[in-house]
């Protein structure tokens, strides 16, 4: 497992940036960390790593926002409104976890305790240290 101490937003985005430059097709991310920890932060970062223009949100209603415009596609996934396994298959998501096409990010993962994609997958996790830092532990597997 791998740790990285973020003092900033801006270092948070970076570590997404070198991920996404990093990111192969297929591959997975999943987040866990309270409100407000940074978890979309990361995710903009990735996104731009990956080349990708759009203005990237949250998608905490929508449950996934897909961009296509970078070096690979992203599917951003926010699973902070669903409570059960059943609610993630119901509502159309587990395609993203057994096929995905480009690179995919679940906020919020551990709301789907079964997540067990049939690709290579990084958990990472956020905590808050300060108002302003963040410890970042992630690990891979399946790689």
């Amino acid at each position: 497992m791998a740790t990285f101490i973020s003092h900033s937003p801006d270092e948070t985005f970076a570590l997404g940036e070198e991920w996404g430059r990093a990111a192969k097709s297929s591959w997975v991310i999943g987040l866990t960390g309270d409100l407000g920890a940074g978890k979309t932060q990361l995710v903009k970062g990735i996104a731009c790593g990956l080349g990708i223009q759009a203005r990237i949100q949250s998608p905490t209603f929508a449950l996934v926002n897909e961009y296509q415009d970078g070096r690979l596609p992203l599917a951003h996934l926010d699973l902070y409104r669903l409570d059960t396994p059943a609610q993630v298959v119901g509502a159309g998501l587990e395609e993203y976890f057994h096929h995905p096409s480009g690179v995919v990010v679940v906020e919020w993962c551990e709301r789907w305790p079964g997540l067990n994609p049939r690709s290579p997958v990084r958990r990472v996790r956020i905590t808050l240290l300060t108002e302003s830092s963040r410890e970042i532990t992630y690990e891979d597997s399946g790689n």
